[in-house]
């Protein structure tokens, strides 16, 4: 009896015993197994999003900017800025070999000190002559004589003068001088580069710098003409720039250029920057938004918000299935104190935009579930969808 009692139990465990492991393999991987979940950005909003009119895109471009270059042809000698010099209007930035040019003003200078002593000679001869002629000493006709060599030596001096400006005008057109106060964006040339008025020569430049006045710096951007009728001159706009993110800057439309691109069925419009910052430079990407009306100054301040979707409410309170690596955690959100009270216009505009709820405690950037159903705290995941 005892014998058939052992038997049967050494028969249960070799029939049972794989079979309870593999139960217990299939509840471990049930209960490990990566569940799929799709996925959202925590985001900074910004009240602009609510009252847009339009959206855009252009660049960052300076309404005054030269390439500079010289009148005359020559070897630069001289170059005194680089790449981000600010430079002053009319101080000279770059000088072409003048050696022939300084020999020739000399020249003229000498020919007005010549054409000088001549004519204080015969202004004293002519002085003397007409004394001369009042005491009936000398003929009129060599009275007249020496009027007339004073005449000539006055157009003689006359002569010797323009030379010298001549000579001085050449003399400036080997400097290189600023136009206008501004930052030079390129220096195109070295010294001793061969420049020409058109560099049409060989192994020739033309401009040897590049300046922009960086107070005048606005966006381009094109706009629909079907569009343009939401637009209109000193309408408020707000500006991203992809060098600098998580900021704005408040703008206004400048002008709008009186044509339309036939090609792309578009019109150019310019907005200006009401403040200056120097991170802004020429050729920046840029962003604008057109809004409604002016934002005030706490509606101009970003706030982070999370998709309400993300959202799961448990017993009461608000929570999020924040993404760490293959696994959620579940952390419960904090709402800003004017938010949750309805009093702040900005995050109420902002967080609607999108249907957002503002938070304060967790970073632009991380990934939380989105319509996390079951999930539970520390639970493995698989990114589905993004």
């Amino acid at each position: 009896m005892a014998m058939r009692s052992l038997s049967g139990l050494l028969r249960f465990w070799k029939v049972g015993l794989p079979i309870a492991a593999a139960v217990l393999a299939i509840l471990v991987w049930w209960r490990s197994a990566a569940e799929p979940v799709q996925t959202t950005p925590v985001v900074q909003a910004f009240a602009s999003q609510t009252l847009s009119v339009l959206n855009a895109s252009g660049y960052v471009v300076a309404q005054r900017k030269a390439a500079l270059s010289s009148k005359a042809t020559g070897r630069l000698e001289w170059l005194g800025v680089a790449e981000g010099s600010v430079v002053k209007a009319g101080e000279v930035i770059a000088r072409l070999e003048r050696r022939d040019v300084l020999a020739q003003l000399e020249q003229a200078t000498a020919q007005v000190g010549v054409a000088q002593a001549e004519l204080t000679d015969a202004e004293q001869n002519a002085k003397r002559s007409e004394q001369l002629l009042a005491q009936k000493f000398i003929s009129s006709s060599a009275h007249d004589a020496a009027v007339s060599r004073l005449n000539k030596a006055r157009a003689a001096i006359a002569a010797a003068q323009a030379a010298e400006r001549v000579a001085q005008a050449n003399l400036a057109q080997t400097e290189i001088r600023a136009p206008f106060d501004a930052v030079v964006l390129t220096k195109n040339a070295n010294v001793g580069d061969n420049i020409t008025p058109f560099s049409s020569a060989i192994d020739s430049k033309g401009a040897v710098v590049t300046v922009a006045d960086m107070s005048t710096l606005e966006v381009e951007a094109d706009v629909s003409e079907s569009s343009i009728s939401r637009l209109r001159i000193g309408q408020p706009a707000e500006i991203g720039l992809d060098a600098i993110p998580g900021e704005r800057f408040v703008g206004e439309i400048a002008r709008m250029v009186p044509t339309i691109d036939r090609a792309k069925a578009t019109r150019l419009v310019k907005i200006k920057f009401m403040t200056r910052d120097p991170r802004i430079l020429p050729d920046m990407s840029a962003k604008v938004v057109f809004l409604e009306r002016q934002l005030s100054d706490a509606e101009r301040r970003p706030i982070v918000a999370v998709n309400r979707q993300a959202v799961a409410q448990i017993d009461g309170r608000q929570w999020v299935y924040l993404i760490e690596g293959d696994r959620v955690k579940r952390i419960e959100i904090v709402i800003p104190a004017d938010a949750a009270a309805g009093k702040s216009a900005a995050s109420s505009a902002a967080a609607g935009a999108a249907e957002l709820i503002p938070v304060t405690n967790l970073k632009p950037g991380q990934r939380v579930v989105i319509r996390p159903g079951a999930l539970k705290d520390g639970q493995r995941i698989k990114v589905v969808a993004q």
